[in-house]
């Protein structure tokens, strides 16, 4: 990150415009930060976007940018990062949900303390909990009864808050843009362990989240068996791809054994993902496997 004193740091909201009161107690909570974003860039996926920067006295340098069609949580990330690094001027890019909250004022500077402490932290990820404190199971990136308040190196992130390094980026790639929605952060997070990078879980860098469940989403079953196929075949060595698909279907079929419309959607993504281009095959290496298998998750689970 050179000679200065802290990296230089990125806000990136993709919006539907659908939560315009969330996303202004967004917005107003990083213009509270301590540490001040170099760039705040907002993208309205197939939306039209108000005037941030008129309404709200935010920091820093604000670019609103509009596409014509909702492109996915992956897609609009992409289309944020594209225009960062045609900018050109900053070294971490955080990534927050339009309806999360930074309860804490000091989150961009604890983000920057952990990436300037560690030149090979890839990815920094933040804890979710709702307006009670908790914080969902599924929120938590670790097996079994997990300690939402334990920190540590870890195999994936949260989505909806997280903070990456652009040289990582570079050497990476992207989001997974054809994913649209669901597994799209495990096909990062592989990608960025296979290069060598770590991954940290900050439970002190907390956003405040509503409690949701992704079944919310009436394309939820279809894309996210569809999804890890598709990420299967990207990123597992051969012999490991029966396997993880044969864990995860036992799985689906024990948790939705009474929910047979879930299941006929989830079978049917499942099919999809066998016949639909997977995209680039670039299979983690096995020592890999062995990183993440000692990080406490195997990639079959």
């Amino acid at each position: 990150m050179g000679d200065r004193d802290a990296p230089r740091i990125a806000v990136a909201v993709v919006t539907m415009g659908n939560r315009p009161d969330e996303m202004d107690a967004l917005l107003e909570s990083v213009a509270k930060q301590d540490l001040a974003p170099t760039r705040i860039v907002i993208v309205g996926n197939g939306c039209p976007l108000p005037d941030y920067a008129a309404r709200l006295a935010l920091p820093g340098e604000v670019t609103l940018l509009e596409v014509d069609e909702n492109l996915g949580c992956p897609g609009g990330r992409n289309v944020a990062l594209a225009r960062l690094r045609e900018f050109g001027d900053v070294d971490i890019v955080v990534e927050l949900d339009d309806d999360g909250l930074l309860v804490d004022a000091d989150v961009l500077s604890r983000v920057a303390h952990h990436f300037a402490a560690d030149p090979r932290l890839g990815i920094v990820g933040f804890r979710i909990a709702d307006e009670h404190g908790e914080t969902q199971r599924r929120h938590v990136p670790r097996l079994g009864a997990a300690d939402p308040l334990r920190g540590g190196h870890v195999t994936g992130f949260l989505g909806g808050g997280h903070a990456f390094r652009t040289s990582m980026l570079d050497q990476i790639g992207d989001w997974p843009a054809a994913f649209f929605f669901a597994h799209e952060e495990i096909d990062m997070a592989w990608r960025a362990v296979d290069a060598g990078w770590r991954i940290l879980y900050a439970p002190e860098l907390l956003l405040q989240h509503p409690k949701t469940s992704p079944a919310r989403h009436a394309i939820y079953y279809r894309v996210n068996a569809r999804n890890r196929v598709w990420l299967v075949r990207r990123r597992l060595p051969l012999p490991l791809i029966p396997l993880h698909l044969g864990v995860w279907m036992a799985v689906t079929v024990l948790r939705n054994r009474s929910r047979p419309a879930a299941l006929r959607a989830w079978f049917g993504g499942f099919a999809e993902g066998l016949r639909e281009p997977a995209g680039e095959r670039r299979p983690m290496r096995w020592t890999t496997v062995w990183r993440l298998t000692r990080l406490g998750r195997p990639p079959v689970v």
